[in-house]
């Protein structure tokens, strides 16, 4: 049972180490060229490369024996039930939630904003913001896959919307809001959260797995830089109003 566990695990190792080896690669020419640090920050730099493969290769091995199986059986089983118009845009926003508060990369990116903002914007703000964005776009995805309607109607309008923040929100929430949709996007929400779209797509009658259960990234990449521009908007009234 527990070898189970590993089954193609050297399948991972390897394109782990693709990706690994030729910034390892990198580090080294620049380390022998420019940067010549000492031996222990070398020693600690390559410690950290050896958690950092060791990491990627436990994640996206659990990601494939555990996040996608257990994402399909819950979204097949949420698929299933009575009221799913209701049902699922409320649970959806509830998953959107959890899987920001769990997203490193938007941990990162709230931790160095509060720094480089010296305070001004608290990255627990941001860190709320960005849950709250990502939870409404969760939300959306599965009132569409229900609905069917194309995935166009919620593109289009949010980004034509997005693009008439830029020039009203604070100048210094802009850069963050564009970002803030990337890191949005990372390993929580891609491997859970849409194969539970994949999943109730799949049990929607009438309804395409690759047709309406993909897309939901493109809306987690959305809804993030609308709820910081928003946020930025705020914080502009804000200042405005203490004048």
């Amino acid at each position: 049972m527990i070898m189970d566990l590993f089954d193609g695990i050297g399948h991972v190792i390897y394109e782990v180490a693709l990706a690994v080896i030729p910034l390892l690669i990198f580090f080294l020419i620049f380390q022998i060229f420019f940067l010549d640090l000492d031996k222990q920050r070398l020693k600690n730099i390559f410690v950290g490369l050896i958690f950092t493969f060791l990491g990627l290769v436990l994640f996206l091995q659990g990601v494939e024996v555990g996040f996608f199986p257990a994402g399909e059986a819950i979204g097949e089983l949420l698929g299933q039930r009575d009221n799913t118009i209701i049902l699922l845009p409320i649970l959806g926003f509830i998953f959107g939630l959890v899987a920001t508060f769990a997203e490193p990369a938007i941990r990162i990116l709230n931790y160095e904003v509060e720094k480089v903002t010296a305070g001004s914007i608290s990255k627990n703000v941001m860190l709320l913001t960005l849950s709250l964005g990502v939870g409404v776009s969760i939300a959306l995805a599965m009132i569409r896959i229900v609905m069917g309607f194309p995935l166009w109607y919620l593109i289009v309008p949010g980004y034509a919307l997005a693009f008439i923040l830029v020039f009203i929100s604070s100048d210094r929430f802009v850069s963050i809001a564009f970002d803030a949709g990337g890191v949005a996007t990372g390993p929580m929400t891609v491997t859970f959260i849409m194969a539970i779209a994949v999943g109730v797509a799949e049990v929607t009658e009438g309804r395409d797995p690759l047709l309406d259960g993909f897309g939901m990234i493109a809306l987690v990449a959305l809804t993030p830089i609308l709820a910081v521009l928003i946020l930025g908007l705020l914080f502009k009234w804000k200042e405005r109003s203490n004048t």
